[in-house]
């Protein structure tokens, strides 16, 4: 009964922590990866509920042999730590394409998929500003992407 008594006592303080927070309406940014996903990525968030949100991302790459292009979806759960401090998870997945042409006259021509996790901390502060840094493993189901990736990223945002 006790062990009854106590797990009631923390789902419901676990209920009202969870959603003592608030989320930005819509945040709009960079999310500054590493090289080894397509680097610096467009980013828009928007709120689906007290404490849920999407987020798209769109990141390109274009140099004189090469051209690609990453687009991402994520639906994220977002919980506060303290104040301003929330992390967030999620899941989601994404398409892209690359494309590269070497001097030899070989073309490298590649569309993918993926499927993404997502696992970040935040701080929201009192002006509309957002900082992030996250970790996002990719697994990727193409040619030129075709294993398992982890990106990390900071992400800037202006919430709105």
């Amino acid at each position: 009964m006790k062990k009854l008594f106590l797990l009631s006592v923390f789902a419901i303080g676990f209920v009202s922590f969870s959603s003592a927070q608030e989320i930005a309406e819509n945040a709009l940014g960079l999310r500054l990866g590493d090289s080894d996903g397509f680097g610096t990525e467009v980013t828009y968030q928007r709120a689906l509920g007290d404490n849920n949100r999407l987020e798209v991302d769109l990141g390109w790459r274009s140099g004189n042999n090469y051209d690609g292009f990453k687009l991402a979806g994520l639906y994220q759960w977002v919980w506060n730590i303290d104040g301003g401090f929330n992390w967030y998870a999620g899941a989601g997945g994404g398409l892209g394409t690359y494309s590269y042409d070497n001097n030899n006259g070989d073309d490298f021509n590649d569309t993918f998929v993926f499927v993404a996790g997502d696992v970040g901390i935040e701080y929201n502060f009192d002006i509309p500003l957002l900082l992030s840094l996250d970790f996002r493993p990719e697994l990727g189901f193409g040619d030129f992407n075709d294993d398992l990736d982890f990106d990390i990223a900071l992400g800037i945002r202006y919430q709105f």
